[in-house]
């Protein structure tokens, strides 16, 4: 049995994690503990709040005791709002607080878009415009070119997560771009592990949408591959990166 640890601000999107473990249908167990959310916007000020060291470290004991071998903070915005230096320095603390392997949902994205060997990407968000514009920037600083980008202007977590199929295809579509290797769809309050293959079949390439690599980035931690075609292209051939 390998046991993965998950620090999930707030309720919104948190059964993806589920369905995920489910669809695996492996000896892997995703535990969720959710975090003190604050302030649900997708505002900076809010954001690097929801992201500061002692509402993450509250959650790891809980994990611990679960037997987790490595722990992800599921929030992609909590994280690349901080840059790319104030990201690690983040998954450093709540490494020590855990005594685990940690990494966060943006460090997720890019490790997953290198093990697809990909390096033009299209990010289609829920957030605003600023808070978009700070995870190209993240993007960038990992060595991955961002050809477009599309911002929703979504400003809560509560309301993506009542987003259903058809606006999740909506988003990917509106985001995609013909020059993109892959598509990235950043928010862990949006629902989309149950959409994974049908987004792929309607762009054609490649999607990495956020529960998706964050379940990914903890097995990769864990040095676990698990492959699951119903999970995406990520999860259906590619070993993880070492």
């Amino acid at each position: 049995m390998t046991t993965v640890g998950f620090l999930y601000p707030g309720h919104s999107a948190e059964d993806d994690y589920p369905r995920i473990e489910m669809l695996l249908a492996s000896d892997v167990r995703l535990q969720v503990v959710h975090t003190d959310i604050g302030e649900d916007a997708h505002r900076v000020d809010a954001l690097l709040e929801m992201g500061a060291g002692e509402r993450l470290a509250a959650g790891v004991e809980e994990l611990r005791l679960a037997g987790a071998e490595a722990v992800v903070w599921a929030c992609t915005s909590g994280s690349f709002v901080y840059g790319w230096d104030g990201a690690h320095e983040q998954t450093r603390a709540l490494a020590r607080a855990a005594g685990l392997p940690a990494s966060s949902t943006s460090f997720a994205f890019a490790h997953a878009v290198r093990a697809l060997g990909a390096e033009r990407v299209a990010v289609a968000a829920t957030y605003p415009d600023d808070v978009t514009e700070y995870f190209g920037v993240f993007l960038k600083s990992a060595g991955i070119e961002v050809v477009a980008d599309r911002a929703s202007g979504i400003i809560t977590a509560a309301e993506v997560g009542t987003w259903g199929r058809e606006q999740v295809l909506e988003l990917a579509r509106a985001g995609d771009h013909p020059d993109a290797e892959v598509v990235l769809l950043p928010d862990t309050a949006l629902h989309t592990a149950g959409y994974l293959p049908e987004l792929e079949e309607v762009l054609g390439k490649p999607v990495l949408t956020a529960n998706q690599v964050t379940v990914w980035e903890g097995l990769r931690l864990a040095e676990r591959t698990v492959r699951e075609p119903k999970l995406g292209t990520l999860f259906a051939s590619r070993p993880s990166p070492a």
